[in-house]
């Protein structure tokens, strides 16, 4: 009877071992990039991105499509999660998903892009091709941002606009403070 119970013990034990296998592989499926970030808020992470671009800095903020982070010394940087090709540092924790509320998962790239815009700051924003407009947002469509490209250092005023470029979000990959 002994050999009986501890081979059903064994038995059991791997079954349990497998469920918890099972359940821990379903639950890690469905976290999301946005999930794994929000967990590093207020960490420092290393940013690869297409063309060999890398940055580091502290998540201060993330979306359901982007991130903010800061960089030394206190350079605030955008980025959309659709550009990214690696994020360093993360660790093991993650946000349990659904947990950032309905308000913030509805909150995306057109917002954080608004938010720039409002704050008229100038900024430079790298796109997908790897080129960099300076200038600051004007105004954001339903997929669309608007840059008016002026001399860096400068303030956006009417006579200081070189011109007005208008870029799909879909292309914008950083919009970094200056």
């Amino acid at each position: 009877f002994a050999d009986l119970e501890a081979a059903a013990e064994a038995d059991l034990r791997t079954e349990l071992a497998a469920e918890v296998s099972e359940r821990t592989r379903g639950e890690v499926g469905r976290l999301r990039f946005a999930d794994r970030l929000r967990a590093a808020i207020g960490h420092q992470v290393g940013v690869v991105l297409p063309a060999e671009q890398s940055f580091t800095g502290v998540v201060r903020e993330v979306g359901p499509d982007w991130f903010l982070l800061v960089e030394p010394p206190a350079r605030e940087v955008l980025v959309s999660l659709a550009a990214v090709a690696a994020v360093r540092g993360l660790g093991v924790l993650s946000s349990h998903p659904g947990s950032e509320g309905r308000v913030a998962a509805k909150l995306d790239l057109r917002y954080a892009v608004r938010r720039l815009a409002r704050d008229r700051a100038p900024l430079a924003a790298t796109l997908q091709d790897g080129s960099v407009l300076v200038g600051t947002f004007d105004r954001v469509g339903a997929d669309f941002v608007e840059l008016a490209e002026h001399p860096p250092g400068e303030r956006r005023r009417p006579h200081a606009v070189r011109r007005v470029s208008t870029v799909p979000l879909r292309a914008l990959v950083v919009a970094r403070s200056l």
